[in-house]
């Protein structure tokens, strides 16, 4: 198993998980792009929009929905969302196409497993990843604001963790954000700070970590050295062995082999 990123941030996230067991699946966790953009970003890592064997999105905000019921639509891709989600985004008519997930529920595709976990968010019933090829694990976490034992319970164990790394603290708090913003993001609702990611990193952290990638950084509240240097703290290995997420960017592959 391996996976990527196309970019991750409020301008975008897009996030590529490959299986290999004989045959290849390949999921693509939210799109929040134009199409234009997408396939753009896609060729960087050498693939097609026909490449993938579906595409699950984690809540409605525009940076994760972005051109996700175009693609499916296009190339005739099972298209998994919460029903909170479908509702959210007005209830659109994909016949064939539309898959509800739900918390706790296992689906598969192809070679991949995954299973949906709900967290905190502003957002209706958003459903966050583990995926596993039935060797290795892949917790994805992002879009969450509160550490819940349900959110953790999902993430141990886990081979890699690709983890929201939103906000610094500080710098939030003397950003020039309009006070109301200010508390949204860094709210029980909102986006997880560097050290509530450190927090969650420590309840989560074993021996068999291979990778931990901060992702979904504010470009005006954070930096990826200080994302690093609060992950750093608990994982005990160099601030550079942490995988930051650009936003244009995003990561090239990581495998869990």
């Amino acid at each position: 198993m391996r996976f990527c990123s196309l970019g991750s941030g409020s301008g975008g996230n897009a996030t590529l998980v490959e299986a290999r067991s004989g045959t290849t699946s390949r999921l693509l966790i939210d799109c929040g792009f134009s199409l234009r953009e997408f396939e753009s970003r896609l060729a960087r890592v050498g693939l097609v929009s026909d490449d993938l064997d579906a595409v699950f999105v984690t809540h409605e905000h525009g940076d994760h929905v972005g051109c996700a019921l175009a693609l499916a639509r296009r190339h005739g891709l099972p298209l998994w969302m919460s029903r909170g989600t479908w509702r959210a985004i007005g209830e659109p008519a994909l016949p064939g196409l539309l898959q509800f997930a739900r918390d706790g529920q296992a689906i598969d595709v192809g070679g991949l497993r995954l299973m949906p976990y709900t967290v905190v968010h502003d957002a209706h019933e958003p459903l966050q990843l583990r995926c596993s090829d039935g060797d290795r694990h892949l917790g994805v976490l992002t879009d969450a604001g509160t550490i819940t034992p349900h959110l953790l319970a999902h993430l141990q164990g886990c081979d890699a963790l690709l983890l929201e790394c939103n906000h610094d603290a500080a710098l939030l708090a003397g950003s020039s954000y309009p006070a109301a913003l200010k508390a949204r993001i860094g709210g029980r609702l909102g986006h997880l700070s560097n050290d509530t990611a450190a927090q969650i990193l420590a309840a989560c952290l074993h021996g068999g970590l291979k990778h931990l990638v901060a992702a979904h950084l504010s470009e005006r509240n954070n930096t990826p050295h200080l994302a690093r240097a609060a992950l750093a703290q608990v994982h005990g290995g160099a601030p550079e062995d942490i995988v930051v997420a650009d936003p244009l960017r995003g990561f090239g592959w990581l495998s869990l082999a």
